[in-house]
């Protein structure tokens, strides 16, 4: 084997499962971004993969992966971004090893993310997420657990990730009812089940007799469900509900837009914004500010207080002519 297969096994072996003990949702985000770029290295270098070196995965040839997944296999910018973080993180890791590459790893790792236009979440009203629960059909096994699954995560804000890991014993019908799970950075975090949640999920759970350490809603064979399957699933319902809820069709909505979808409710029922930070397991509360820009409410609440009342809208007057030459720049 050439120099980069020793170095990309050592990568996920030493760094990321050793010394980082990095996450099972980490290692696997990081495994897809090296099949996807050992698969376009074979084609453009017919080689194998074990054949390749450092030196064939210079800049250019790491800039031409990522327009691959922008323009033909239609990659969001944030995908694009977060495949490069990935290849960031091996390539810095090699420069350790290997200094008689630093060259090239010096130009791959100058490579930048790119920026992109942060357009406002989407989030389901009231009428489209009742309109979404009703098209689960819930006199098949399969509907019964998707409805309590999408019921659950409209509640909780549930990241994909946390509902595909979730096991039956991750869920607590008792006093205090909640669900448990382990979010990003290995943050275990608990959150509380409302009363009609509880209703559905207890039924569910009675169906399904799963043992503590099954997954909590199953494949039929008894095996997780993937990140795929549910988002197939919530595509299925959500065009059977767009024909009663015809707001849906321009939605499009996803796993993300029911995690969305969950903070809004908090958000419009008046909770604090550093709660729902807590509540959806974010690092940082100004990741929560986006639910902010997205409410109108909360900015006509704003310019009612602002503005006083009685007052005519004017222009700005600059009051001297210097600051009206930079006020006209």
């Amino acid at each position: 084997m050439t120099a980069f297969a020793p170095v990309l096994q050592s990568f996920f072996t030493d760094r990321l499962m050793s010394q980082r003990q990095a996450s099972t949702h980490t290692i696997a985000a990081y495994r897809d971004t090296f099949r996807l770029l050992l698969g376009f290295a074979a084609i453009r270098t017919a080689k194998k993969p074990s054949a390749l070196d450092l030196a064939d995965l210079d800049a250019p040839f790491i800039a031409a992966f990522l327009d691959h997944l922008e323009h033909e296999r239609g990659n969001s910018i944030r995908t694009r971004n977060a495949r490069l973080a990935a290849i960031h993180s091996l390539f810095n890791y090699a420069a350790l090893n290997h200094p008689e590459h630093a060259a090239s790893i010096t130009r791959v790792l100058a490579i930048p993310p790119k920026r992109y236009e942060r357009n406002l979440l989407t989030y389901l009203t009231e009428p489209e997420a009742d309109a979404l629960l009703a098209a689960c059909d819930r006199t098949t096994w399969t509907g019964r657990r998707d409805h309590a699954m999408l019921a659950l995560t409209l509640q909780t804000g549930l990241r994909v990730s946390e509902l595909t890991s979730l096991t039956c014993s991750d869920l607590h019908l008792g006093t205090g009812p909640n669900i448990h799970c382990l979010g990003k950075g290995r943050k275990e975090r608990r959150t509380p089940l409302l009363k009609d949640t509880v209703k559905i999920l207890r039924v569910w759970v009675t169906e399904r007799q799963g043992r503590p350490h099954e997954p909590l809603f199953p494949t039929s064979t008894g095996r997780p469900l993937s990140r795929d399957a549910i988002e197939r699933r919530i595509a299925l319902y959500s065009s059977k509900a767009s024909q009663k809820c015809a707001s849906l069709t321009a939605k499009h909505p996803t796993a993300h837009t029911l995690r969305h979808t969950a903070a809004m409710r908090l958000l419009l029922s008046g909770v604090d914004i550093t709660v729902i930070a807590l509540w959806l397991g974010h690092e940082q509360v100004g990741t929560a500010q986006i639910y902010l820009h997205a409410d109108m409410t909360q900015k006509e609440r704003a310019i009612a207080k602002t503005t006083p009342s009685g007052t005519k809208p004017g222009r700005y007057h600059a009051p001297d002519p210097l600051l009206a030459f930079l006020e006209a720049l």
